[in-house]
């Protein structure tokens, strides 16, 4: 019968325990009956939290369990997991008492298989291919003649011999080698180490700026080429602005590096061989170029003279040419010898002309008829002289000062001096404001003016005699 408050019935020997002591009892029993153990499982619910642990579900098609990977061990997964991949689990079991669960503490985790591997391979390759990074319009043309090769491969490994001893005997190049580990833990993040840091280069630095990368290793299994399917490494290569080519493996071998990268080789010795051109090849063809050159040129040459020659043929003779030169310029030469004799006769006649209008005689004739027009001019102008009836008796009145001729006796009257003009000479006189004048004192020029000779009469002494 059910009671209401618990009691300690007799003969019962079962203690109650709390839920932590049953929780912690149970915690032990498991640990101690299962210590290290190893499951087969389908990822589920894969993700890593802040802290850097991660948290999952393994799972099959009868049970799941829990499982968790601390951050020391998660840092050291060969592969990034992923939900729907089958793995093997290593570690140890044990109950989470917080939520009364069993689950798994991982150390160590593996692909179950190359099928799931390769399931691996392709969800990351979806994934890359989804974003972009195989495009072929990203790829990047390669340079024709790289001046400097940066190689990213291992450094003690036949690869890099095989990469330096083609390229020594196709055409030397100055080879850079960023030796990573090219398999095992960490090698993926050296390798893409690499290929940032030749990107990273600054041309004209202490350190040329490579033309090309080649990123290669030899051939091995998937899981020995596994780090070039890492997707760490594809990012760097797809981002890389320098061309690179992948040659990792051999010919069978592919890995998502080759779909990352601007040009896949099947080999590392083939990548040297299409990272340059044959050295004598390209000599051979400098050659060839130069000795067309020459041919074409000496072929141009002689085509040029042939059609000199022909078109030299053609042409009619000098002397058909400057023939009707030659002769118009004789033709010309006798117009001009003409024309210059015609010219000089013209010339005398005018002479003779302008000679005889320079005779004597013909001077003194107009020289004549010149004096004679002079002294009709000269009788002219004594006939309108003011001074030439004086000597009939008149006078003529003038003011001082000015010298103006007065017509009129008031006009007299207003002046204060007036000059009287006789034949012989002058008398100055002052006006008493009645009309009677009084006589001036006398001046220098009361004397008698000479009367002005005609201008062609001449002294006999004077006269210049003629020259004809």
């Amino acid at each position: 019968m059910g009671r209401l408050v618990a009691e300690q019935v007799p003969g019962d020997n079962a203690l109650a325990m709390s839920v932590g002591e049953l929780a912690f009892k149970l915690k032990r029993m498991v640990e101690g009956e299962f210590g290290h153990v190893r499951l087969r499982g389908e990822i589920s619910g894969w993700k890593r939290v802040a802290s850097g642990h991660c948290y999952m579900s393994l799972k099959d098609d009868q049970a799941v369990i829990d499982g968790v990977i601390w951050k020391g061990n998660a840092s050291s997964l060969a592969f990034v997991p992923q939900d729907g991949i089958e793995v093997i689990a290593t570690g140890k079991l044990t109950t989470y008492p917080g939520r009364s669960k069993y689950q798994i503490v991982i150390e160590r985790m593996e692909l179950a298989g190359v099928g799931a591997l390769m399931a691996l391979l392709e969800k990351l390759k979806a994934k890359l291919a989804g974003e972009g990074l195989f495009d072929g319009a990203r790829k990047k043309a390669l340079p024709f003649m790289p001046q400097v090769i940066g190689v990213v491969t291992s450094g003690t490994g036949a690869v890099i011999r095989d990469i330096l001893h083609r390229l020594e005997d196709r055409c030397p190049t100055h080879v850079i080698v960023w030796p990573v580990k090219v398999q095992g833990e960490g090698s993926a993040g050296e390798i893409a180490a690499a290929v940032r840091g030749f990107d990273a280069i600054t041309p004209g630095g202490p350190v040329p700026r490579p033309d090309l990368v080649i990123v290669a290793r030899g051939g091995g299994s998937v899981e020995d080429l596994w780090s070039f399917n890492e997707e760490v490494v594809v990012r760097a290569v797809a981002a890389c602005t320098i061309p690179i080519i992948s040659a990792v493996g051999h010919e069978t071998d592919t890995t998502l590096c080759d779909f990352a990268a601007d040009l896949r080789a099947p080999t590392p010795t083939a990548a040297a061989e299409i990272a340059v051109p044959v050295l004598a090849d390209l000599r051979l063809t400098i050659d060839s170029h130069r000795n067309r050159t020459e041919r074409c040129a000496r072929r141009y040459v002689e085509r040029g003279r042939e059609r000199l020659d022909a078109l030299s043929r053609l042409l009619p003779k000098r002397d058909q040419l400057l023939g009707p030169q030659r002769q118009r310029a004789d033709d010309l030469g006798q117009r001009l010898d003409r024309g210059l004799e015609r010219r000089l006769t013209l010339a005398r006649g005018s002479l003779d002309r302008s000679g005889a209008a320079l005779r004597p005689a013909t001077l003194e004739r107009k020289l004549e008829a010149k004096r004679a027009q002079l002294d009709a001019t000269w009788r002219l102008v004594q006939s309108l002289n003011p001074d030439a009836i004086l000597d009939r008796g008149y006078a003529r009145v003038t003011a001082r000062p000015g010298g103006e001729t007065l017509a009129s006796a008031k006009a007299a009257r207003g002046a204060a001096t007036l000059t009287l003009h006789f034949r012989d000479g002058m008398v100055d006189a002052r006006t008493d404001g009645t009309g009677d004048l009084e006589r001036a004192p006398a001046k220098p020029h009361d004397t008698a003016k000479p009367k002005p000779a005609s201008p062609s009469a001449k002294p006999a002494a004077s006269r210049q005699p003629t020259l004809f």
